[in-house]
């Protein structure tokens, strides 16, 4: 019983992105100490001999340094947009992909 209460305890948050042939999940989860931290999956689908199987990755990233990561992240993507790729039409690609999704059912913890 007290593991099915930690277990709704510890998701609080998903977020979808899907990216091409990448999908990307945003959750949000806390401690037994009731402390949240945010994890960053990244799941590509690959094929072998017998089936699919799905390759993950994946960030955690702690509170105190959420602040740091989103500065490093903003500043990491406007040097590609304006340095690297300034005639690039990034909305055009964001439009195709679609907007992102709330995600209830789908799991690849």
């Amino acid at each position: 019983m007290e593991e099915n209460k930690d277990q709704a305890r510890d998701e609080l948050y998903s977020q979808r992105i899907r990216a091409g042939k990448r999908t990307y999940f945003f959750d949000v989860k806390s401690t037994r100490g009731n402390d949240y931290y945010l994890t960053i999956t990244e799941s590509k689908r690959r094929f072998k001999d017998d089936g699919f199987f799905y390759e993950k990755h994946k960030i955690f990233l702690y509170k105190e340094d959420f602040n740091k990561f989103m500065e490093a992240l903003q500043q990491a993507v406007e040097h590609v947009k304006t340095e690297l790729l300034p005639d690039y039409d990034f909305s055009e690609v964001t439009a195709a992909e679609g907007e992102l999704e709330a995600d209830d059912e789908l799991r690849w913890d």
